[in-house]
């Protein structure tokens, strides 16, 4: 596995639909194919994400006439990067979540990574799909012209 700390396609493809959904939730469920429209992502493409966001409770799905999709209430960022990405460890020794390297005794930087490691985890961990709906207003609401 490639660790050069790059969240893949498809975790960047799952927030942009789940925070459209989030936004739209008013609507009751939502069909991907607009989802996909509004946000220029491939219809099939968000098929094949679908079924691990319902595995993990983050999406809730209805079938049928009415049919569509809803996320979960308040999802922190960390959650559904941890759907797509598995693990988020910045290096190899600590993907499993315990450390099995012969040196780590005598390693000089795996404190360095264990630091990061937590600090990626409490931010991701802090920010929620409706903190970067907010913020995203927020900004909107200062660029204004005069």
């Amino acid at each position: 596995k490639d660790y050069n700390m790059k969240i893949s396609t498809k975790g960047r493809y799952v927030l942009r639909m789940l925070i459209d959904l989030a936004e739209h939730q008013g609507d009751g469920y939502i069909p991907l194919k607009e989802i996909a429209q509004r946000q220029n992502i491939s219809k099939k493409y968000l098929e094949q994400i679908v079924p691990m966001l319902n595995k993990s409770d983050i999406l809730r799905t209805n079938r049928g006439f009415q049919g569509g999709y809803r996320p979960a209430s308040v999802i922190p960022v960390l959650d559904v990067l941890r759907v797509t990405e598995g693990s988020l460890a910045p290096v190899a020794c600590l993907d499993s979540g315990v450390v099995e390297c012969d040196r780590s005794e005598h390693c000089a930087t795996l404190s360095l990574w264990q630091g990061l490691y937590k600090v990626i985890n409490e931010y991701l961990d802090s920010v929620t799909l409706q903190d970067l709906i907010d913020n995203d207003k927020e900004t909107a609401a200062d660029d204004y012209v005069i």
